[in-house]
């Protein structure tokens, strides 16, 4: 078939040729491999992630300065102990009977045959 027998062919039979179409653009909107509603909630799940995190680390760091001061507190407390018994055990060593008469004849006092005893303090 020659052109011109092809474009006469056309004109003859109307209803076999292609009517044109008028173009229309259209806007192909790519969908994203993560809806916006994936993001929002990813984002909220990493947001409280983040804020979880800060506070746990906080709270480690508080704790961990809390036990230190109680650590100091109770080695102050047994070297306070320590000192009141070595205070105590002083005081009974220079309140003997015996080192109170020694005492006494130093400083000329006479003692009549009496019984030195210990006084005791009573507490209300």
């Amino acid at each position: 078939m020659s052109a011109n027998h092809a474009r006469s062919w056309q004109h003859l039979n109307p209803q076999r040729t292609p009517q044109k179409e008028p173009k229309v653009n259209v806007k192909v909107r790519k969908n994203g491999w993560i809806t916006k509603g994936e993001k929002v909630i990813y984002s909220l799940v990493f947001v409280s992630m983040i804020i979880s995190g800060v506070f746990m680390v906080s709270y480690a760091s508080t704790t961990d300065t809390l036990n230190r001061e109680v650590q100091t507190l109770e080695q102050t407390v047994n070297n306070q102990k320590i000192t009141n018994e070595g205070l105590v055990f002083e005081k009974k060593e220079l309140s003997r009977p015996e080192r109170i008469l020694e005492i006494a004849k130093e400083k000329g006092l006479k003692i009549q045959d009496a019984e030195v005893k210990q006084a005791k303090s009573f507490s209300n």
